[in-house]
């Protein structure tokens, strides 16, 4: 029977340069857009049912794509240094 090698061990996540407020910033965006987006939501709320249901949806993907944009899928990959 044959062995197999061990997975190659994962990249270490090195800190970088630390840039509190620009990350303050990210966070504070975030926190608005998404206050924007369930404040507009409630108002159409109001409007009545078939707008509400199209506001929902819309709101979903929304608070969705913030929260995606908050934990940085689209954020630039960077290496580590040394390699």
């Amino acid at each position: 029977m044959a062995a197999l090698a061990p997975p190659p061990a994962p990249p270490r996540v090195v800190p970088g340069d630390n840039d509190d407020k620009k990350r303050f910033r990210m966070r504070l965006t975030q926190v608005m857009a998404s206050m924007a987006t369930l404040l507009g939501t409630a108002w159409v709320c109001s409007l009545g049912a078939i707008p509400a249901i199209i506001a929902l949806a819309i709101a979903k993907h929304v608070l969705v794509a913030i929260f995606i944009m908050g934990i940085g899928v689209d954020a630039p990959k960077t290496t580590e240094p040394g390699r």
